[in-house]
């Protein structure tokens, strides 16, 4: 089966109150389009064609890494004029699917279902049958039990909207077929629009069958059309994803308050999950870790035997097997902790290597640095990488033992084993196996009497 999916992705999405196009709101930190885009880029022998209007250049900027062809809907005149725009890209015997870029969670699966309905003498339609209906198109059948046409609400008399099976927009047709019902199209409405869903009478005047299949859920088929429906959907997805991950092992301490914004590579056993986790772009989680509340990680590694407690941001880092991280510590991008490393409380780390058995606990900068084996870095140490234009490397060696409130002035090497005393600031590299320190002489004056205020 050759599949041509169309996505109409042109609407500007009026009650989301927004200048940015409906499309391009997000759920767990991607566009709604990007949803509908990655599931149909799983079906074999599919060629997407994306149908986009209102706010034109911001979709295809933000976008353009998606492989499709583009067709912009200049005028929105309703869902069978943009399948228009893209009529002279369909190939007779294709499988055309019809989808839509702001419903974001429809699944793989109802989807196959659907395109298996497809044939020369059939189309497929996913209808829904909701408790309350209002707004939505009602599928009209025959005594049989057949659909026989689509009727939208400001259309339908009193009996056809007590209906309660609704058109969700969504089918797939013939190509052959859908070019001849789409010039056949007219406006004479209600709302002046060309109606995709009057193929549907076209299609049984022909004596094609129209057959229909249902989503697992409402949810699955819903729009985003408001801020309220974004946030409902956002958290049915968060749940699937939390699901997903206690399927496969992970402790979640309350599912209803972790979020998945991407997807995680590869788990391992044991991993407990404290509340308010946020996991980002990429991750691979190893065995045994635990992750404390309100953490957040971002497409990094995390090894076995790993703490992370309470309140870190971990980005686009490496962590050892057995290294403890936290609380409120902060590893920035290209950071790579070895094993059994402690990082403290209110330290900061960034494009630095650290290598097995090193800590640093309390209160530190540690940037642009090579940090050896067994080093000791002590509270409110910090490494002066930057000098307003150019960033400088430190290196300290294996061994080393750094004094509270140090700053290490890069570029600077510290020796092997070297130890630095309290509150120097280092400019030379300092020998290994000494111990270097800078300060002024400390003073005590006699006699000496602390001002009092004077009285008015």
């Amino acid at each position: 089966m050759n599949i041509m999916t169309i996505i109409l992705a042109a609407g500007k999405g009026t009650r989301m109150r927004s200048e940015i196009p409906k499309i391009m709101h997000k759920i767990a930190d991607r566009p709604l389009l990007q949803h509908v885009y990655d599931m149909s880029k799983q079906l074999a022998n599919n060629k997407i064609t994306i149908v986009y209007g209102h706010g034109a250049d911001l979709v295809r900027d933000s976008l353009k890494h998606l492989e499709s062809r583009w067709i912009e809907q200049k005028q929105q005149l309703g869902t069978g004029h943009a399948v228009q725009q893209a009529a002279d890209q369909i190939g007779d015997a294709d499988t055309v699917l019809i989808l839509y870029g702001d419903v974001p969670l429809l699944k793989l699966t109802t989807v196959q279902t659907l395109l298996a309905n497809v044939n020369e003498k059939s189309l497929g339609l996913l209808t829904v049958n909701l408790t309350n209906p209002k707004g939505y198109g009602r599928i009209v059948r025959d005594s049989s039990g057949q659909v026989q046409k689509i009727v939208e609400e400001k259309d339908a008399s009193n009996d056809e909207k007590l209906i309660k099976e609704v058109n969700t927009g969504i089918m797939a047709v013939k190509g052959g077929k859908l070019k001849s019902w789409l010039i056949r199209l007219t406006n004479n409405n209600a709302q002046g629009e060309y109606y995709l869903t009057d193929i549907i009478e076209m299609a049984v005047g022909e004596k094609i069958k129209v057959i229909t299949n249902q989503p697992s859920t409402e949810d699955e088929v819903m729009g985003v059309n408001n801020r309220m429906q974004l946030s409902h959907l956002e958290r049915i997805f968060q749940k699937e994803q939390a699901d997903s991950l206690m399927e496969q092992g992970v402790t979640l301490r309350d599912p209803l308050r972790f979020d998945l914004r991407g997807c995680v590579e590869s788990l391992g056993q044991d991993i407990d999950i404290d509340i308010n986790v946020i996991l980002e772009g990429n991750n691979r989680i190893g065995s045994n870790v635990t992750i404390g509340a309100n953490t957040r990680i971002i497409n990094s590694i995390i090894g076995d035997h790993v703490e992370i407690l309470d309140n870190c941001i971990i980005e686009n880092a490496v962590i050892g097997a057995g290294s403890r991280i936290g609380p409120f510590a902060r590893l920035r991008p290209d950071t790579v902790l070895a094993n059994n490393v402690h990082i403290g409380n209110f330290v900061e780390i960034k494009k630095s290597d650290v290598a097995e058995k090193s800590k640093i606990n309390h209160l530190s900068y540690i940037g642009d640095t090579t940090v050896g084996s067994n080093v000791n870095i002590g509270a409110g140490t910090i490494t002066c990488n930057y000098d307003g234009v150019n960033k400088f490397r430190t290196i300290i060696e294996d061994g080393a033992f750094i004094g509270s409130d140090t700053q290490l002035v890069a570029p600077v090497t510290v020796g092997k084993n070297a130890t630095i005393g309290a509150g120097s600031t280092i400019t030379k590299d300092s020998p290994e196996n000494q111990l270097t320190l800078s300060r002024v002489k400390q003073v005590s004056i006699s006699g000496w009497q602390r001002p009092e205020k004077k009285q008015s």
